[in-house]
């Protein structure tokens, strides 16, 4: 059984950073796409950032692009999202997530979901 746990969420001011983790178990991770979404209060969730099973190649909203980077530790069976220039409206759950084939924004497309981390920025 696949099983996702996010970590590293918090509180924050605004102009900070954080750096989430997912850590995987179950299955090794370099059969999986990853990605972060984030769902703020009242709004649906959106993709942040994914990074492909093998070349690592990346993709990013265009809200987070120059501010986010997503990574991955396939030894440690680990996907981080490093956050920096962190804004109010950064403030959201984030999810980690994992599916086979490629990365994609589609929110739809992956199967195994971790519970989420709360971030918040103070302005």
């Amino acid at each position: 059984q696949v099983q996702l746990v996010e970590s590293g969420g918090g509180l924050v001011q605004a102009g900070g950073s954080l750096r989430l983790s997912c850590a995987v178990s179950g299955r090794t991770i370099s059969g999986f796409a990853m990605a972060w979404f984030r769902q703020g209060s009242g709004t649906e969730r959106e993709f942040v950032a994914g990074i492909s099973r093998t070349t690592g190649s990346t993709l990013y909203a265009d809200s987070v692009k120059g501010r986010f980077t997503i990574s991955r530790d396939n030894a440690k069976n680990t996907v981080y999202l490093q956050m920096s220039s962190l804004k109010p409206d950064d403030t959201a759950v984030y999810y980690c997530a994992a599916r086979l084939w490629t990365v994609t924004a589609l929110r739809t497309e992956y199967a195994y979901w971790g519970q989420g981390t709360q971030v918040t920025i103070s302005s």
